[in-house]
């Protein structure tokens, strides 16, 4: 559905973008994930042709793209980060006007207005002015806004910026229905988590470069799972037998705590436990943590996503 091609973007000497390239295929809901100011807006802004880029091209369902190009320009929706409504409209207004811009009218228009304010749960509301809207509730409208036409591949640029815990599992809720229906969405955030439980697949923007695109799977596959312990004292003889461990690795020691790295997490729980009860020792805490995003960009850049 999407192709990027060294897509470069530079604003002065200051470049936005240095030479990026990823495929999203047709049905695909596509994750890029980076910290604020790593070039997802702008790699958004051109692909929607809102900008044009200083070099590099951008195909949609197999035709280069050009801003000029309204018949492709229809194929995009697009949410951006920041809300895009009138807030002295109401809800339905609001939709309504949008779907004109695409050229909908009379009863198919009415259909596809009162079908999105259902999805996004704004059907009670939907003749109030957005004004009077919650945080929450505009981040929902904005989405309905880009959807009025029905495109075919959805951009959605941090969309649950701001937005109450209620509001974002409704969005999220609205993607998979949506994906689910063969729409191609890309999601583009700085938030990891929503990015790991929505997308298969990502991509990790930093500095304006494409620094990895994979499968989360895969992505986190790459990376061992910690267990850490607490105890009252840990004899050298426990630490020994901690250390030999098939599978793990003992990277932190003190005289009350220990952190193995594994792959394995229940085989290495059984031995540990095991090796604590021979030897006597008591636990005081235990933790687990499974690699996630947040530590794959850290292993990939070398800091942490907020830095």
């Amino acid at each position: 559905m999407l192709e990027v091609r060294n897509l470069r973007k530079n604003y002065g000497a200051v470049p936005a973008l240095a030479g990026i390239s990823f495929k999203v295929g047709t049905g695909e809901l596509f994750g890029l994930l980076g910290p604020n100011g790593a070039g997802k807006t702008t790699l958004m802004s051109i692909v929607s042709g809102q900008l044009d880029a200083s070099a590099g091209e951008v195909f949609l369902a197999d035709k280069q793209f050009h801003r000029s190009d309204r018949g492709l320009r229809r194929l995009i929706g697009i949410v951006p980060q920041e809300l895009a409504i009138y807030l002295e409209l109401t809800g339905r207004e609001n939709l309504h006007f949008f779907g004109e811009l695409y050229g909908l009218g009379g009863r198919v228009l009415d259909e596809s207005v009162s079908a999105i304010l259902n999805s996004i749960a704004l059907t009670d509301r939907a003749d109030d002015r957005a004004a009077t809207y919650s945080g929450g509730m505009k981040r929902r409208l904005n989405l309905g806004a880009a959807l009025v036409h029905e495109p075919t591949l959805l951009l959605l640029d941090e969309p649950t910026t701001g937005v109450d815990p209620q509001s974002r599992n409704l969005v999220f809720e609205e993607i998979r229905r949506l994906n689910a229906l063969g729409m191609t969405i890309i999601y583009t955030s700085h938030y990891m988590e929503e990015v790991q439980a929505l997308c298969p697949r990502v991509g990790i923007i930093d500095h304006g470069k494409l620094i990895t695109c994979a499968a989360v799977s895969n992505l986190l596959a790459s990376l061992p799972s910690r267990v850490r312990l607490g105890v009252r004292a840990l004899p050298e003889k426990a630490r020994i037998r901690l250390d030999s461990i098939d599978g793990a690795r003992l990277t932190m020691r003190s005289a009350e705590s220990v952190e193995l790295e594994c792959n394995d997490v229940k085989r290495v729980l059984v031995q540990l436990v095991a090796i604590l009860s021979e030897e006597r020792v008591e636990l005081t805490s235990l933790e687990m943590e499974e690699p996630n995003l947040e530590r794959v960009f850290l292993h990939q850049t070398g800091r942490a996503l907020r830095d």
